[in-house]
């Protein structure tokens, strides 16, 4: 495993390991380059439920080049929250674009909210220009349109900026090397709670997980689009913090269950401590594996994805949550609580490419799946399945409250499963592509393109309107070899 030293602004590329034949092994690294530095901007963004704030923290050229593709540096997807760019400060050409969504805009909706200030890190991250740039933070507003909310002033070559971090305090495993960066989507999965016993167990889970998601349609169709890498760092006692079960552990990520008061909430807020051991190996997309039984996990589009790696539903969970992080996949799921506000009174259409409030259903975003004569709404059996559901979740809560063994949990999830396939086997439109109420965390007012989905419930597949929509950014991130 080798990794070349940076010169003159310019880094060589990174490939440290890569698994052939069911082990790892040594793969030649390939000549430099000609890619830009790799610029991060940390920044504070801060507020309540009606207000937020933004102010620099530091300008960092991280130790890797830039793993994208310099001819893809404009996002056209209409994903996200926030979108940034960044523009030529003299011309104001946009040099640079993408789509993202945020921590603190989840938090800003829940009631913690409206009683205090809270501020978070984030970071952007964009190659390296020749000049000095403004880089501006993007919103959507009430007609779901972007409009600047931050803009700043960049020179990369200013004094101030940070050019030399510390060394690498772990090096990368390539899982799966497909190609050089700039051609692949490159992930990372990162470990979190494993102790320097565990490593091995830790690389295992992730060789584990990304053969299930390369298992899964459309992650299969595209698998040599990506390189996969894997880092961890150890810490001196096994899992992550559960602050509601009264555990707490010192981790190097601080990933925790919890978060806004939701028990399977599992996220990091650490983000000064996430990036500065991400950019040790080349990457745009992240996921972060706790080790940890419990079920839960997360993920925020553009930031990171969690997963409970050892939870019988790893495999689901590792896959629904990056579907969430990499491709902007709503919920579509009603029944279960959430821990921040969802639509209210008012349904504006979602940007996210699976979920509609139906206000033109001659128009609905994903019309080229539904085939003539679909009604829209679409009729399906949504009584029954909320009745199953109230009582299912009822008896979630209270295996919880109790702190049951998770085996229980589990028997649970597949026993809700089970009745769920049961129920839509009976139904015609179950294939049928059309608009079912009930997504969004709403009953009512939010449709989901077809009656079952990785992101509806805990079954095994994407829909075909999620497909897509995850072959559009992976369209974004990868060079096609006749290109």
């Amino acid at each position: 495993m080798t990794l070349f030293a940076r010169s003159r602004g310019l880094i060589a590329a990174l490939f440290l390991s890569a698994l052939s034949a069911g082990a790892v092994s040594a793969v030649a690294a390939p000549a430099p380059d000609a890619q830009p530095a790799t610029v991060r901007l940390d920044y504070i963004h801060s507020g309540n439920a009606l207000n937020e704030q933004y102010a620099m923290e530091r300008v960092v050229i991280e130790p890797l080049p830039w793993p994208g593709d310099m001819r893809r540096t404009l996002d056209d997807t209409n994903r996200g929250n926030n979108l940034v760019e960044v523009a030529d400060a003299a011309s104001g050409k946009v040099l640079y674009s993408r789509g993202f969504s945020t921590v603190f805009a989840e938090w800003a909706s829940t009631e913690e909210a409206g009683k205090t200030n809270r501020g978070f890190q984030e970071s952007v991250r964009f190659p390296k220009p020749d000049k000095p740039v403004k880089v501006r933070i993007l919103k959507r507003d009430e007609r779901g349109a972007f409009s600047v909310v931050w803009t700043t002033s960049v020179d990369t070559d200013a004094m101030d900026v940070v050019r030399k971090p510390a060394p690498a305090p772990a090096k990368p495993i390539g899982i799966r090397v497909n190609g050089p960066s700039k051609d692949k989507v490159d992930l990372l999965i990162l470990g979190d709670g494993y102790t320097a016993g565990e490593m091995k167990k830790f690389e295992a889970t992730a060789l584990r997980l990304a053969d299930h998601l390369f298992n899964t349609s459309p992650f299969k169709e595209r698998a040599k689009d990506f390189n996969v890498w894997a880092l961890a760092l150890p810490t001196q006692e096994s899992g992550v913090s559960r602050p509601s079960t009264g555990v707490h552990h010192a981790s190097p990520l601080g990933t925790r269950y919890d978060i806004f008061g939701s028990e399977r909430y599992v996220l990091t807020t650490d983000n000064r401590a996430l990036r500065e051991l991400a950019q040790n190996a080349p990457y745009e997309f992240i996921e972060i594996l706790v080790n940890n039984d419990t079920y839960g996990g997360g993920g925020i589009f553009g930031q990171f994805s969690t997963a409970a790696a050892n939870n019988d539903w790893a495999n689901y969970l590792f896959v629904h949550e990056f579907g969430h992080h990499f491709a902007g996949l709503a919920d579509e799921y009603y029944t279960s609580p959430v821990a921040y506000a969802t639509g209210g009174a008012t349904r504006q259409e979602p940007w996210e490419p699976n979920a509609t409030a139906l206000h033109d259903p001659a128009n609905v975003k994903w019309k080229k799946f539904v085939k003539d004569g679909t009604p829209l709404p679409t009729p399906w059996k949504k009584d029954e399945y909320e009745a199953a559901s109230r009582a299912y979740q009822k008896e979630r809560v209270a295996l919880r409250q109790a702190n049951r063994p998770e085996s229980e949990m589990s028997a649970l999830f597949h026993k809700d499963l089970q009745h769920t396939n049961e129920l839509f086997s009976r139904d015609p439109n179950r294939h049928v592509v059309g608009a079912f109420e009930g997504a969004n965390y709403e009953a009512k007012g939010y449709y989901r393109p077809e009656m079952q989905c990785i992101m509806f419930d805990r079954s095994d597949k994407f829909c075909s309107v999620c497909a897509d929509g995850i072959s559009a950014i992976i369209d974004l991130y990868s060079r096609p070899k006749s290109e």
